[in-house]
């Protein structure tokens, strides 16, 4: 009996700190929204818990506090399965504190935009449901993150979603945006239009900001990650990779100009790469992700193989291709005065 009541503290003790944290302020807070909401009190709960962006100005919290809010238990039992596992995964790798500041400022940001955006629309439209009739809640923001997280860590990694989809992790992302933008078109906004905004944060966050680990090439701690791998223009497909690419270099330039990012620490001798933090399995991961890539682009370049020596008529090889006895006389001539003076040297020593 001692052993199966100590097994579930064993649990959650094995547990990282922030998961830990994180698991469980989602569930309080969702079972508190859940008793506010049955005790006839469901205006303070959207007031106090969740984002509202005709109220929560006076509520600055909610800005972090209602991705701990799910409002049906659905909802909630699908974060529960999808988001500790996987952030489990990644502070293992990252450590606890960049585990937090990622889950923070990616659900903090999104919901920032989302309100501005709203506000927007208040101020062009003139409708007042887009300040007082839209309440941003849950953890879509932060389940596109993680996606965007293991797309940089284990991108050829094959996922089977409902014993039936087989997809690698890197498409993953990308389908989860498409899906925010069919849902925003059919008048869907919120919330799922915080996907496309957490899809942003994260990259420009694991891009530039993040912290690494001691563990990179060139010594010391890095910020983001600038492989190539990881680029902005691979996130689309490859006939719109040319407007693509002019419009992230000149976000680029114009944010290394007014110093908004942090400046790559790259070792040059390496070829601009940089380890990735979490050890030799994240190492490995990348180098096959870049070793396919590169496959790819050689199978679509259609290139060649050499073309084979040419003949002469008689179907022989070419005499300069054969060194004759002239050569190897030459060889041995010109070895012969290297052994003379290096004995020399050695009987002057002497």
């Amino acid at each position: 009996m001692a052993v199966l009541s100590s097994a579930p503290l064993q649990f959650v003790a094995s547990i990282p700190l922030a998961t830990r944290v994180i698991t469980a302020a989602t569930i309080v807070l969702s079972l508190f929204y859940y008793f506010l909401r049955w005790s006839d009190n469901e205006a303070v709960a959207l007031a106090w818990l969740v984002l509202i962006p005709g109220s929560s100005i006076f509520y600055p919290w909610t800005f972090l506090t209602s991705a701990f809010v799910e409002t049906t238990i659905i909802e909630l039992i699908f974060t529960l399965i999808t988001i500790p596992p996987s952030l489990r995964y990644l502070e293992r790798l990252w450590g606890a504190v960049e585990t937090a500041k990622f889950v923070a400022v990616t659900i903090t940001v999104s919901n920032i935009i989302a309100f501005g955006l709203n506000w927007l629309e208040y101020m062009v439209l003139g409708s007042p449901s887009f300040l007082y009739g839209q309440a941003y809640h849950g953890q879509m923001a932060l389940q596109i993150g993680v996606l965007v997280a293991f797309t940089q860590t284990i991108p050829e990694h094959h996922v089977q979603l409902f014993g039936v989809i087989k997809a690698r992790v890197k498409t993953l992302p990308m389908a989860y945006v498409t899906f925010s933008t069919v849902m925003c078109i059919i008048g869907f906004q919120c919330p799922f239009i915080v996907i496309q905004f957490g899809w942003l944060v994260s990259y420009i966050w694991l891009r530039f900001y993040k912290k690494n680990s001691g563990e990179v090439l060139s010594g010391g701690p890095a910020y983001g990650d600038r492989s190539e791998t990881f680029a902005f223009v691979n996130w689309f497909p490859p006939f719109i990779h040319v407007p693509i690419t002019l419009l992230a270099n000149t976000a680029h330039m114009l944010a290394s100009k007014f110093h908004l990012i942090p400046t790559a620490n790259i070792d040059v001798e390496a070829g601009g790469y940089s380890q990735l933090p979490g050890g030799a399995r994240a190492e490995a991961e990348r180098r096959r992700a870049m070793a396919l890539k590169a496959l790819d682009q050689r199978v679509a370049s259609g290139a060649s193989s050499p073309a084979p020596p040419q003949r002469v008529a008689n179907g022989s090889a070419p005499a300069a291709s054969r060194p004759g006895p002239s050569s190897l006389s030459e060889t041995s001539a010109a070895v012969a005065p290297a052994a003379d003076t290096t004995s020399k040297d050695v009987a002057d020593v002497a």
